[in-house]
């Protein structure tokens, strides 16, 4: 116990082991990865902009406007100190560091996650109560689930950044991956953790299935009344604008499902860094393309801001 004291207060940074000591398969990580947040960048950044366009001062590209900061963010938290340590024989993070980034990726992705849900809200208002929809969406109201979201967001993220580095890490300090999460880092601890990942999925179960049961409520209740516009283009037009969302929605359930439920699985390590990958770097990517490209009045601002 005295031994275990010792290395968890000598325990004053960490090793991110990344994804492969091959210099070939790095530098080509290295490139595909900067393209990929470079993308992210000027996309997200490009939606920030045009949203603000007076043509498109409705809550859903209030809420896209935020969706699009919080996927800059997520990426810029992640992928800079990637991008180092893939061309660095130094991978090391200060033990502060790697709080911080914990604390940033927490806080962010739940966020994001509520921030959906409130989107999800909107389309319902949007189609099934129309009549009602400028009243029951004010911006007052908006703004308010924007907050609320932020706040759920920041309670998830210091309850788990609490408890995780509240665990006796007693090494190796090295993490098996790209950035400090929780899944890899309860690898390091010396004690039972079984009570933590119990709480974990629980949290997860919190996180991410009570929105995602919020969001397929909301999209039940828009699918059945668009069945029963009589005019074939407009349940097309409706239908588009709903499954922009659904789509994102549906590559962050999956990917933060298999992340997190099982969270001491070393098994599993390589699929979960492959799956981390894709919920920090590609989908913020994606996600300009999916809502702009199939949406009419984003492609006009766009094009007159052009």
């Amino acid at each position: 116990e005295a031994q275990d004291a010792r290395n968890h207060t000598l325990l004053t940074e960490f090793v991110l082991s990344g994804f492969s000591s091959s210099s070939e398969l790095q530098h080509l990580l290295f490139f595909t990865i900067c393209l990929a947040y470079s993308m992210t960048l000027i996309g997200n950044l490009l939606i920030c902009m045009v949203t603000v366009h007076p043509t498109l001062h409705t809550p859903m590209y209030f809420f896209l406007r935020v969706l699009s900061f919080l996927d800059i963010s997520t990426a810029s938290v992640v992928v800079p100190k990637m991008l180092v340590n893939l061309l660095s024989s130094d991978r090391s993070i200060s033990y502060l560091g790697c709080v911080i980034q914990l604390y940033c990726v927490v806080f962010l992705a739940a966020t994001e996650w509520y921030l959906l849900a409130a989107m999800a809200y909107d389309r319902y208002v949007a189609v099934c109560h129309p009549l009602r929809y400028s009243t029951t969406m004010s911006s007052r109201a908006c703004l308010s689930l924007v907050l609320l979201s932020c706040c759920s967001g920041k309670v998830v993220s210091v309850v788990q950044t609490a408890w995780v580095f509240t665990l006796p890490l007693c090494g190796p300090r090295r993490i098996n991956y790209f950035f400090c999460d929780i899944p890899p880092l309860i690898l390091l601890s010396c004690t039972d953790t079984v009570p933590y990942e119990r709480q974990l999925i629980s949290a997860t179960v919190l996180v991410i299935f009570t929105p995602f049961c919020l969001v397929v409520l909301s999209y039940a209740c828009i699918i059945s009344s668009i069945l029963k516009i009589s005019s074939a283009e407009s349940r097309h037009k409706t239908f588009s604008t709903c499954s922009s969302h659904l789509t994102i929605v549906t590559m962050y359930c999956a990917s933060g499902t298999l992340i997190y439920l099982q969270p001491k699985s070393s098994n599993l390590q390589d699929a979960k860094k492959i799956l981390a990958l894709i919920y920090t770097t590609v989908i913020p990517t994606l996600n300009p393309l999916i809502y702009s490209l199939r949406n009419k009045e984003v492609k006009e601002v766009l094009i007159r801001v052009m």
